[in-house]
């Protein structure tokens, strides 16, 4: 007995061909994405697909941004627990994430390098989540929020975002050591906040 085909709203089958996007993404850079190659995997016409995206590059973004939604929300911290813990979980999350999806993350951060200002845009905004939970837990850091933290905490997710990247890709320390490591380096770096700045020479 043959069953009624479902026909799905545009919307809907939207979200399927990005969800698909993105896995295809696992194993593949950004480049090798292809609107054909989409649509071959997705059973539908060429023709069909440009219905939900205008162009390749418009598939891109829309990948990316599913993709670096997903990598927030797999980060998102307990907020039930203390700020060290909250710190040392989502870095380990983080690390999880890039770990298991590094084409997509690294489609994300080649993106954002290589002057599409689309990419930068997502690239920014999940920079500015990431940043934004920590700037939430100054206080319970026993610090003040200033420009000066805001600065450092900038710069802070910098060195981690390289630096994971380097991980994944050479693993010279274990998971553990690195996630310690890096929790250790933000108070230390905050701290420079609070002292008062000395001049070179002095």
């Amino acid at each position: 007995m043959s069953h009624p085909r479902v026909r799905l709203s545009p919307d809907t089958r939207r979200e399927q061909l990005l969800d698909l996007g993105v896995s295809l993404l696992a194993t593949r850079s950004l480049d090798e994405l292809s609107i054909d190659l989409l649509a071959e995997e997705a059973g539908i016409s060429r023709g069909l697909l440009y219905h939900y995206f205008r162009n390749k590059q418009e598939f891109h973004r829309a990948v990316v941004r599913r993709a670096t939604d997903d990598m927030l929300e797999r980060t998102t911290p307990d907020p039930s627990l203390d700020a060290l813990t909250r710190l040392t979980t989502g870095l380990a999350a983080y690390l999880d994430y890039v770990e298991s999806n590094f084409e997509p993350f690294m489609s994300l951060v080649r993106g954002a390098a290589s002057g599409d200002r689309f990419l930068r845009e997502i690239y920014e905004d999940a920079r500015g989540v990431l940043t934004g939970r920590i700037l939430d837990s100054i206080g319970e850091l026993g610090l003040t929020r200033s420009a000066a933290t805001r600065l450092l905490i900038d710069g802070w997710a910098a060195m981690v975002e390289e630096t994971v990247i380097s991980w994944v890709q050479e693993p010279s320390v274990s998971k553990d050591q690195l996630i310690g490591l890096l929790a250790a380096a933000l108070p230390a770096v905050l701290h420079a906040a609070e002292s008062p700045a000395r001049p070179v020479g002095a």
